[in-house]
């Protein structure tokens, strides 16, 4: 049987005078190892990728972390230096792509960044630089040149009752990575809270009645997903889920 194939968003980097579109290889490595899935980056070509075609060709949708924050224009505030960086080109692509996977039952799996891109995709809003407001801890990676020690297991999450998250992983609170300084604030239309920090921030979301599989985590399971339990088990949620809908694509 052939292996789904699973679009991976791709930041926009300025590298010798050229753009280069980039992924960490750790997601590409997640979705082969984790998923049994194949990646294909996705250019972030904005308006002149027709996504419709795009879409019909894959099984799933990976939305990737990144250093780049969405530009806070989307969701009606201002941007500011301390803020960014910012990557328009990836804004403009991957906030119709998730929009338009979710509307045709594609199965979507968000990381970090990607989890603030599907709020703001569906019209919600971020808190930025979390760690400076009242009753936060703060959420951003350890200073260390061993990444080992930046995506560590640093702090507990509850799960909620009855969810997308309790079904993939149980209803146990469990520890994450953190290596964020944004949060969702106002969930976008029909999100719905996966799981929380102790501090009230969002660490999951999915989406009530989508069509199919939307799960979007805060955390970087993709780093530690051969040797952590809850990031192998939604690797292998999403495997499945992609599979399930290449079946259908497929006639089977």
């Amino acid at each position: 049987m052939t292996k789904p194939l699973v679009l991976v968003t791709a930041d926009v980097k300025a590298i010798d005078g050229f753009n280069w579109h980039a992924v960490n290889s750790t997601y590409l490595h997640a979705l082969l190892k984790g998923s049994d899935a194949i990646p294909m980056i996705l250019p972030s070509l904005g308006a002149d990728l027709d996504l419709d075609a795009t879409l019909d060709q894959v099984d799933g949708v990976l939305a990737t972390g990144s250093r780049s924050n969405v530009n806070p224009q989307l969701y009606g505030e201002a941007p500011t230096e301390e803020n960014g960086p910012y990557d328009p080109d990836r804004d403009s692509t991957t906030l119709p792509l998730l929009k338009r996977a979710i509307e045709r039952g594609i199965p979507v799996f968000a990381i970090c960044r990607g989890m603030q891109e599907l709020n703001v995709a569906l019209g919600g809003t971020l808190l930025t630089e979390i760690q400076a407001l009242t009753g936060r801890k703060d959420h951003r990676a350890p200073a260390s040149d061993h990444q080992d020690e930046r995506f560590r297991i640093a702090h507990p999450i509850e799960v909620s009752t009855g969810g997308c998250l309790e079904k993939v992983i149980g209803a146990e609170p469990f520890e994450v990575n953190s290596l964020h300084r944004q949060a969702v604030g106002d969930l976008g239309n029909g999100l719905i809270i996966e799981a929380q920090a102790e501090d009230g921030t969002i660490e999951a979301v999915s989406v009530k009645d989508s069509p199919g599989y939307v799960l979007a985590t805060q955390w970087h399971p993709e780093y530690w997903v051969m040797t952590d339990g809850p990031s192998r088990k939604l690797f292998e949620a999403f495997g499945d889920a992609v599979r399930s809908y290449r079946e259908k694509r497929l006639g089977h």
